[in-house]
């Protein structure tokens, strides 16, 4: 904060006729409210938005994972469910959001790194331990990757209810069976490769009916 006015006093120096044509100054920030407002308006602005739609958001999640990450795992036939899992749920909380305070009371800012995080544990936790820890997942991905972001008593609730039915037991136990909802439509499939998760999603109806959500009942 305290430095935001030695940028703007640098930005203000900058003179086009003393500066190569190839020069541009790249600036990435959270958002800010002490970052210098002439900076902002004689810049260019660029945001780094969610995908609208579940469909969407999950083929966003499956872009960045590559088949490497599936050889990195000692027990894939847990780990690619259980992935399949988080990224379910990581769409599911940031499409919550356009259902208002039916979808959390607060709405909050979930990012992809929340996602990377969850992943990168659990597979520290698949490869390390013979059995999964389903409820260090769950405590790890609700109350501190995500939840530490959640503030409202009843969203910290709901987000944990949310997970449990994507970080179980019965998701890697009954993966021919199990379903995230009643229509059978939404479930861990199982997909050998990359390419496979991708045309699974690419399956889902573009506008998911609200049990998606969990928010039939």
């Amino acid at each position: 904060e305290s430095w935001m006015s030695n940028l703007e006093a640098l930005v203000e120096q900058l003179n086009p006729e003393n500066m190569s044509n190839n020069f541009r100054l790249w600036l990435t920030s959270m958002p800010a409210r002490t970052f210098p407002v002439q900076v902002l308006q004689n810049g260019v602005k660029m945001t780094n938005e969610p995908p609208s739609g579940l469909r969407a958001n999950l083929l966003r999640s499956y872009s960045v994972i590559t088949d490497d990450v599936f050889k990195q795992s000692l027990k894939p036939e847990v780990f690619k469910p259980l992935l399949f899992g988080f990224c379910f749920f990581h769409a599911v909380v940031q499409d919550r959001r356009k259902f208002g305070p039916i979808g959390w009371n607060i709405a909050y800012g979930f990012t992809p790194e929340d996602l990377t995080v969850c992943k990168e544990q659990l597979m520290l936790f698949v490869n390390q331990y013979e059995a999964v820890p389903y409820k260090v997942l769950n405590f790890l991905g609700a109350k501190i990757n995500y939840g530490g972001r959640v503030t409202d008593d009843k969203d910290k609730l709901l987000i944990s209810c949310i997970l449990k039915t994507y970080m179980c037991r019965e998701a890697v136990v009954e993966k021919d069976t199990y379903r995230y909802s009643t229509s059978g439509m939404y479930y861990p499939p199982p997909a050998a490769s990359v390419a496979e998760f991708i045309e699974f999603i690419r399956g889902f109806p573009l506008f998911p009916m609200p049990e998606a959500f969990g928010l039939h009942e």
